[in-house]
């Protein structure tokens, strides 16, 4: 099978040394960067927004994948990707009009994402699956870092899996919370093309080779 693709999250990164940060992931294995975008109404925290976005994409040698936690996501898509997006993931529930969504990010030029919890089921999505690029797969409840995998999600991995395979759809799995050199195999085994890594890598003693592990697990 390909390798995964490995996006590390910014959003554990070392904030005061933020410049250092993605310059490490430049010079590392890392394929993307991923970019959480916390409102503080529809997850429990308050990340960074767009000038920030903006600042890590003029250092950043790899695509940003930007994930936005967020109600209402319609009203900041446009300037994320002025900011230097090129995948952007919107919340299905935060989305009562879904298909416009996906629209709207793929008439920018960009990769389409749509995340869900996890408690959403994934056959909510098999209306649209044509139109999504990624489905961002939570493996912890969304809006802080660090939280343990929930075991479920390989579950919803192999369910999925087959919902874009008998659709004929080419649509990537990316996992997001919790991933580790323990779960990385099983993830990609059941169907994951994508594995988004925080804490993992960014409190390891050596975060480039941490990557480097990910990406040849």
């Amino acid at each position: 099978m390909d390798k995964p693709i490995i996006a590390p999250s910014i959003l554990a990164a070392d904030f005061a040394n933020l410049q250092q940060e993605v310059e490490m992931l430049n010079e590392s294995d890392a394929d993307w960067i991923h970019v959480d975008i916390m409102d503080g109404i529809f997850v429990p925290n308050i990340s960074f927004g767009i000038p920030v976005t903006e600042a890590i994409s003029n250092h950043a040698k790899k695509p940003l994948d930007v994930h936005l936690m967020i109600e209402k996501p319609e009203n900041y898509v446009e300037a994320f990707y002025k900011a230097g997006a090129a995948s952007i993931s919107v919340h299905y529930e935060a989305c009562p009009h879904l298909h416009r969504n996906l629209q709207q990010i793929k008439d920018l030029g960009c990769k389409a994402g749509v995340a869900i919890n996890p408690h959403t089921n994934v056959q909510l999505l098999e209306d649209v699956i044509h139109d999504i690029d990624i489905v961002c797969l939570m493996s912890v409840n969304p809006g802080f870092g660090g939280q343990k995998f929930i075991e479920n999600t390989y579950v919803k991995v192999r369910q999925l899996k087959e919902i874009i395979a008998d659709a004929g759809a080419h649509t990537l799995i990316e996992i997001d919370g919790g991933v580790n050199q323990q779960n990385a195999r099983q993830l990609l085994d059941a169907g994951a093309n994508i594995l988004v890594a925080g804490s993992f890598v960014f409190k390891s003693s050596d975060p480039k080779g941490t990557i480097t592990g990910l990406k040849n697990v």
